[in-house]
């Protein structure tokens, strides 16, 4: 799997080439975490957003499709004890119907040949009222051309199956049927947009 292989050399595009957009990322997020939310994080990588998640929230249940992504975040994140991993696939999620007050998948609907069951199963899992929080990097630029970035992974080995711009990617969350929408950018080298929306209450 290329994500496992790619599980080693992670952090140093987290942490150094694209550094700018991810601190800025973990601001927008550590603002949307309270004190008393149970957090569901699906496609935790290495640990981007698990020790910001997990500072702020009550408890944490960590999730990635790839083990050596796991290991890697288990390992970056020991300092905190409200910290669950486990191995799972976002399209078939083992947790009941409105488990989590916020559930959070970063940088992973861009990769996905079924994003829209992904997205699917993250709103079942969270809880009528509660937030979905949904990074995603733009790997569209301003022409609608394929970015620079984009190419370089794809070729790589990680295929992206779709691109977006800010405003598409709020589009596709418009779509699915979510009435209110709201994107946060995190700005930088590779820009990261952050759809946030709170599931409704269903009669």
């Amino acid at each position: 799997m290329f994500w496992d292989h790619a599980a080693g050399v992670y952090d140093l595009f987290v942490n150094v080439i694209n550094r700018k957009t991810h601190k800025a990322l973990r601001e927008i997020v550590s603002g949307l975490i309270g004190p008393e939310d149970d957090v569901l994080e699906c496609a935790c990588g290495t640990g981007l957003l698990t020790s910001v998640i997990a500072g702020k929230c009550r408890s944490l249940t960590a999730t990635d499709f790839s083990r050596k992504m796991l290991e890697r975040a288990e390992k970056n994140c020991a300092a905190y004890r409200n910290i669950s991993f486990r191995l799972a696939d976002i399209t078939a999620l083992d947790f009941p119907d409105g488990r989590f007050d916020k559930t959070v998948a970063g940088n992973v609907i861009h990769l996905l040949d079924e994003p829209m069951k992904a997205l699917g199963e993250l709103d079942r899992v969270t809880k009528p009222g509660g937030t979905l929080i949904i990074p995603t990097y733009m790997n569209r630029n301003e022409r609608g051309r394929t970015s620079t970035f984009a190419s370089a992974v794809g070729k790589a080995g990680a295929d992206f199956k779709r691109q977006f711009t800010p405003e598409s990617y709020r589009q596709f969350f418009l779509d699915a049927g979510y009435r209110d929408v709201r994107i946060e950018l995190a700005d930088g080298r590779i820009p990261c947009a952050v759809a946030v929306m709170r599931k409704e209450a269903r009669s």
